[in-house]
């Protein structure tokens, strides 16, 4: 009787690879617009629930890559049980009307897939960073530049392009505060004026 064959195990930067591409996978079907202020976002699989019966069964299908990318890593069957159940539950409660839609939003078994994939290759293949994760588009436009130039792979320029939706984030928030300081100051200095006639 022969032994199973054992799972060749991928390079840390494969794992991140595979990893970055179901980010890829996971923010376009379950959080491509983010809903504002708050961490939910909706993406092509609740749009996809709103066309009957098909839609939902495209969306599962679709789903079923997230678990494939997962298996590449050598995640075992028995953690993505509960992801895969998510799956089908979600697929039937999408056979509702409206209901479907609005539980899509919420139910994103390829977000959840996600973090079970983080989790085994933080344990598996010891990668701390989660900024393929996070912005997984970015991470890997970098990785082509840094092939055929040395001045994307400059330690402070990579940060920067990293980091390009939080640095326009704080930038917006402070020209924000300083636009609400600004009117209120402007709305003291009338009231001011108005007080003195």
């Amino acid at each position: 009787m022969t032994a199973p064959t054992e799972q060749k195990k991928l390079t840390q930067q494969q794992a991140i690879a595979v990893e970055r591409d179901l980010a890829k996978f996971a923010n376009t079907m379950d959080s491509l617009v983010r809903i504002p202020f708050t961490k939910q976002g909706v993406g092509a699989d609740a749009a996809l629930s709103t066309i009957p019966f098909a839609g939902d069964i495209a969306g599962f299908v679709l789903t079923l890559y997230a678990f494939k990318k997962a298996r590449e890593v050598g995640v075992p069957q028995h953690k993505l049980k509960g992801v895969v159940k998510l799956a089908i539950m979600d697929m039937l409660v999408g056979f509702v009307p409206i209901v479907g839609t609005l539980f899509d939003v919420f139910i994103r078994p390829s977000r959840k897939t996600l973090e079970i994939v983080h989790d085994h290759i933080r344990e598996e293949y010891q990668v701390h960073s989660d900024i393929h994760v996070v912005h997984p588009f970015l991470h890997e436009s970098l990785e082509q530049k840094q092939k055929t130039s040395a001045f994307w792979r400059n330690p402070i320029v990579s940060w920067i392009w990293l980091r390009i939706p939080d640095l326009l984030g704080i930038t917006v928030l402070i020209l924000l505060v300083v636009a609400v300081w600004a009117g209120f100051s402007y709305l003291w200095q009338f009231y001011q004026s108005f007080q003195t006639h």
